[in-house]
């Protein structure tokens, strides 16, 4: 019997059969040989193949059924049998593969209308977060939660937005600790560890982009863009822990890690407190979400929830 992961592995080998199968076909000399004459049968077999199979057999792979999402992909096998068929098969078609453009075209614009509708609740929702009494990444995502429809672009932007913020502008300010909240870095070598990984990718920055740059300048461009952003993520990080503590309130715990890791927890969801030694130090499962601030030595955690 399979188990999932086995399943997986064959959805997205049979999604990968599908787009190299139709490649071949159009793209190269042996495919090529072995189309009929009149092809309209087998481009439309094809078109079958990139906007429904292949679509589905993603949405498989990906474990995820959403009607959007299926739209979106169709579309985009619309777009991609655009530039896998030659467009001397597909013209019989074309007006079909231009549908695929208009739909994706309406998504983009969808899309853009989130901005600007996150973009002019903005203002409201600094205001809400200056007020606030619960860490800042928890505040920010409630207030953004209230005036925003949940979106995969708005969560995007708004966690750039959080990761520029932390990154560039509480560098004149300190952590403000209450009573109720408790650091999670305080007594280990997190923040050096991260600090070690800023100087490396500078001094990485430096030599690599030298040396490319006379051999490739746009993938020296890119190295570099990419390692900015790397520096930017981790002054973030840093910041997130630093102003982002533990709190404990009345009915939940507020936890993050950084920018990447938050959960907010109330009381009653806690079936169980696990303290004791051997069990904490013993590996921990693959679902676990894990708190701890790691950094040259191995670490374990105090509780497990």
């Amino acid at each position: 019997m399979f188990n999932k992961v086995s399943m997986r592995m064959i959805w997205l080998l049979l999604f990968l059969l599908v787009l190299t199968s139709n490649f071949a076909l159009y793209r190269t000399s042996l495919g090529v040989s072995i189309l009929p004459a009149n092809t309209q049968l087998v481009v439309l077999g094809s078109l079958i193949d990139l906007t429904i199979v292949a679509p589905v057999l993603f949405l498989a792979w990906q474990q995820k059924l959403s009607w959007k999402y299926l739209l979106t992909l169709m579309a985009g096998g619309l777009i991609v049998a655009r530039f896998v068929i030659p467009m001397q098969y597909l013209s019989p078609f074309k007006t079909l593969t231009l549908l695929g453009f208009a739909v994706e075209a309406a998504f983009v614009l969808l899309e853009v209308l989130l901005l600007l509708t996150l973009f002019k609740y903005l203002p409201e929702i600094i205001r809400s977060v200056k007020k606030s009494s619960l860490p800042q990444l928890f505040s920010f995502s409630n207030a953004v939660d209230q005036k925003v429809k949940k979106q995969p672009i708005i969560q995007v932007i708004c966690s750039e937005i959080l990761m520029f913020y932390y990154a560039f502008c509480l560098w004149k300010k300190e952590p403000a600790h209450k009573e109720n909240t408790f650091t999670l870095h305080q007594k280990s070598s997190l923040i050096a560890f991260y600090v070690m990984m800023i100087h490396a990718i500078v001094v990485e920055t430096l030599g690599v982009h030298w040396w490319l740059h006379d051999k490739s300048l746009i993938l020296s461009l890119l190295l570099l863009v990419v390692n900015i952003y790397s520096i930017m993520l981790f002054l973030g990080d840093i910041q997130a822990i630093r102003f982002n503590p533990l709190q404990i309130d009345d009915d939940r715990l507020y936890v993050s890690l950084g920018l990447m890791k938050r959960m907010e927890i109330r009381w009653e969801d806690i079936d169980e407190i696990i303290e004791d030694r051997s069990t904490l130090e013993k590996k921990l499962s693959k679902n676990t979400i894990d708190f701890v601030a790691r950094d040259f030595e191995k670490a374990y955690p105090d509780v497990i929830i």
